[in-house]
């Protein structure tokens, strides 16, 4: 392998390193509780709550049904009433303005 190229990974790797990237970011959004759902999606164009419905939707397709708030525990480590009450904040203006004029189609 040259520095240019990447390595064969096979199938079960390849899962592998993206469950552990997934639980190391996970981790670090549960660290980063000062980081408001609004403002990642204002940044990014998704949040905590994507990433939950992302979750449910990958177990859907697997056929295990998960409620919107088991998902969401799941990714926040807590139940998401609880997370709320303790973290989030009330968005200003200027976060709802931006919200708003960037709002990803499927929200």
């Amino acid at each position: 392998m040259n520095d240019n190229s990447l390595p064969q990974i096979d199938a079960a790797t390849r899962t592998e390193l993206e469950a552990a990237a997934f639980r190391r970011l996970l981790q670090h959004l549960r660290n980063r509780t000062d980081v408001q759902n609004i403002d990642l999606m204002n940044l990014s164009g998704f949040c905590r709550n994507c990433l939950s419905n992302w979750y449910r939707d990958a177990a859907n397709e697997k056929g295990l049904t998960l409620s919107k708030d088991q998902s969401r525990e799941i990714i926040y480590g807590e139940p998401y009433a609880d997370w709320r009450d303790k973290y989030q904040t009330e968005a200003n203006a200027d976060q709802i303005t931006s919200f708003e004029q960037n709002r990803p189609k499927d929200h």
